[in-house]
């Protein structure tokens, strides 16, 4: 925090000396590198699929290809266009992962001057433990990695049994998880809000209690992966009070951030932790040649594609994810989506940050409040009508007014994307249109495609009607 700009130019020059002898670092001489503009000629932004060549060597067990020696774990993830993809993780990377999870427990600590809840049960809804092998190296998700590195002072502690986590089905495990819970003194929980929020309502299903209730001590939520907002009205609801939080920013790829405060937005970006950033400006990403910037050069408020090179071997990699400085002095960002996920049938970008800003407004300002939801295109209506916006929720309660709703929505959207405005002022779209999912539906539908539990998200925002289609089966 004190010398972030140093700090990072450190673990830019440690990476590229410590990976010159690799089969990459041969390939992109990085021999011949000494600054970022060195770097920026030789090394292109690749996403895994670029990368999978390397990748697809270090997989088959040859050694010093992307980082000297092997690493000693693949963490599987489940890739789009790529099928499973193989993420490599390091001795030193998973050492980083770990501490910025106690780190970011124990700041809270600090500010907080809580400190009851270490004396509670905790749980983390996640993956298996159970690792296969690869050539060698253990595989498994990276929560299932992690597990094994939880410290010996928190596993008298930790629920559930091991037994539990190791059940693969997803519904069966949340079930047993409340069999084993549902009379413990819980004072953490943890994991992505929409599968917490599933093991609240068997919680709640099962005892005919509130959460809060129920867990008289439960101080602490911690989550990751998806932003909290859209779901917070509903787990105060399921908790019946409110309960402290951490974000945290963990990928298979690296742990990128924290929640440093309880009282101000954003989470703290990680620099000391074998990652050197780039940063792209998401609206020229897609251009030949994009300009990549280091943290000296970023401004508050601009819509970054985050780029990495990393300690695992990953170089110039682009993760997917957007984000947002929202300081400088500390450097803290929040996620903005997915640069892959944006609606932009009409030439109007919208991002995950803006429908989700949006939908916040609406259950705020009505007497709503939702399970789940996604944004497609709808670009060919039927009866000639201008195409729209199509909003797929699932309501816990619908609004009374729907139509109210619906304007709160759409002015939102109006007021922070200027194309949106335009495009509706310019009679070229129509004001967007909800169709009701039924209640579980989102559920129903990742379990229909295999998708249901661990660390899989439902996508907010489609720029195709795929995701649309699929849940079309499921309306209330």
């Amino acid at each position: 925090m004190n010398d972030p700009i140093a700090i990072q130019q450190q673990v830019f020059l440690s990476l590229i000396k410590k990976a010159s002898g690799t089969k990459f670092g041969k390939d992109h001489e990085f021999g011949a590198i000494t600054s970022h503009a060195d770097f920026v000629e030789r090394v292109p932004i690749r996403d895994y699929e670029a990368l999978k060549p390397y990748v697809e060597d270090v997989v088959a067990g040859k050694e010093n290809i992307l980082w000297p020696g092997k690493p000693i774990y693949f963490a599987k993830t489940s890739g789009t266009t790529s099928g499973a993809k193989y993420i490599p993780i390091t001795k030193t990377s998973i050492k980083y992962q770990v501490e910025a999870s106690r780190n970011a427990i124990l700041n809270y600590i600090q500010e907080t001057g809580n400190v009851d809840f270490v004396d509670g049960k905790m749980i983390f809804l996640q993956g298996s433990p159970v690792l296969k092998e690869k050539n060698g190296v253990k595989l498994g998700r990276l929560s299932g990695i992690s597990a094994h590195y939880v410290p010996n002072y928190l596993q008298k502690n930790r629920l559930p049994s091991w037994d539990t986590n190791c059940i693969e089905d997803w519904e069966t495990k949340v079930d047993t998880i409340v069999e084993e819970t549902i009379n413990e003194d819980m004072s953490v929980i943890a994991g992505i809000p929409s599968w917490v929020q599933m093991y609240f309502e068997r919680l709640q299903d099962k005892s005919g209690k509130k959460v809060g209730e129920l867990f008289k001590n439960f101080k602490l939520f911690i989550y990751g992966g998806v932003n909290y907002e859209p779901y917070r009205a509903k787990f105060e609801g399921l908790i019946g009070r409110k309960v402290d939080s951490i974000e945290l920013f963990p990928a298979s790829e690296g742990f990128f951030a924290y929640q440093d405060s309880q009282t101000e937005k954003g989470m703290l970006l990680l620099l000391n932790s074998g990652i050197f950033y780039e940063f792209v400006k998401a609206d020229e990403f897609f251009v030949a040649h994009p300009k990549r910037i280091t943290l000296k050069q970023v401004e508050l408020g601009v819509n970054y594609v985050m780029i990495i090179s990393t300690d695992a071997g990953l170089w110039a990699y682009n993760l997917g994810d957007t984000i947002q400085f929202i300081s400088i002095k500390p450097y803290k960002i929040i996620v903005s989506g997915r640069i892959k996920h944006f609606i932009s049938a009409f030439g109007e970008h919208v991002i995950a940050k803006e429908v989700e800003q949006a939908m916040r407004q609406a259950i705020s300002a009505t007497d709503a409040s939702i399970n789940e939801f996604t944004v497609a295109p709808q670009i060919t209506p039927e009866d000639e009508e201008l195409p729209y916006h199509e909003w797929l929720v699932e309501f816990e309660k619908k609004p009374s007014d729907l139509s109210k709703f619906i304007q709160i929505l759409d002015d939102s959207l109006q007021k922070q994307n200027s194309y949106y405005f335009d495009l509706i002022d310019g009679k070229i779209l129509q004001t967007l249109k909800i169709t009701a999912i039924k209640q579980g539906g989102f559920t129903d539908y990742m379990k229909s495609i295999g998708k249901l539990g661990g660390q899989n998200k439902v996508q907010r925002l489609s720029n195709d009607r795929k995701l649309a289609e699929g849940l079309s089966k499921f309306k209330a």
